[in-house]
């Protein structure tokens, strides 16, 4: 792994929970191996392509990294019903990242349902080249799962096959589909390879407590956070 630059930036307005403030540390990187990024998932980093970040705020530890026991994993209610929809009726093609027009419209169909019914920030909409820098420049670990439904698509996510772990990245998908909680079932898809690898953990990212948008990763049981000490304990389960 190469480091190519490094910065954090100056405290402002937290995305997640608007009382408090955020900074983020960045650093762009090359030639980053899935066993460096695993060490540096293990130390609290995320990233998005080349781009490693972790929160660096002044006061609040609001930000926990998260990842699902495979082994243990016990769907609840809700993940059942995901399942009974959708296994059988959607099939997935796991493959590397590529742009085409379909994930550019879909992308762009997501992104403007959710800054309509959750006031997501509105965006342009996504062209080829900026599409292919943020989810195709990735690492060789990183996988697309592309989920079809009659052959048309209706979701992509971006998963890392790490080696002792997979982690889930981004997902969107057709939001008239909503009602078939196709996020839900990603994360189930990634959960039942993460078993037929034979992989301990499926890192989900970032959970922060009293943010609507990113609760529902504790719904994934057990599971376990990352304590600002770097050690991790079961959180629930």
């Amino acid at each position: 792994m190469q480091s190519l630059f490094h910065y954090v930036s100056p405290p402002g307005h937290c995305s997640y929970l608007p009382l408090e403030t955020a900074s983020l540390e960045y650093e762009l990187v090359a030639d980053l191996s899935g066993a460096e990024y695993l060490q540096r998932m293990l130390d609290g980093w995320r990233r998005f392509g080349p781009m490693l970040f972790r929160p660096r705020c002044p006061v609040c530890t609001g930000c926990r990294a998260l990842r699902v026991d495979v082994a243990r994993y016990r769907p609840n209610r809700s993940q059942r019903r995901a399942r009974k929809l959708n296994e059988g009726a959607l099939t997935v093609r796991i493959g590397r990242p590529v742009v085409t027009p379909s994930k550019l419209r879909l992308y762009d169909r997501y992104h403007a349902f959710q800054a309509e019914h959750k006031a997501w920030p509105e965006h342009p909409p996504k062209d080829a080249a900026d599409y292919r820098e943020s989810y195709v420049n990735n690492p060789k670990f990183t996988e697309e799962w592309c989920y079809y439904l009659e052959n048309v698509l209706v979701g992509v996510g971006y998963v890392d096959d790490l080696p002792g772990g997979m982690s889930a990245i981004y997902f969107f998908y057709d939001p008239v589909l909503r009602a078939r909680s196709l996020g839900t079932w990603n994360v189930l898809c990634v959960l039942d390879e993460a078993k037929r690898r034979g992989v301990p953990h499926v890192y989900l990212g970032y959970y922060v407590d009293g943010c609507s948008s990113l609760e529902y990763k504790a719904t994934f049981r057990p599971n376990q956070i990352r304590l600002p000490d770097g050690s991790w304990r079961d959180f629930l389960d």
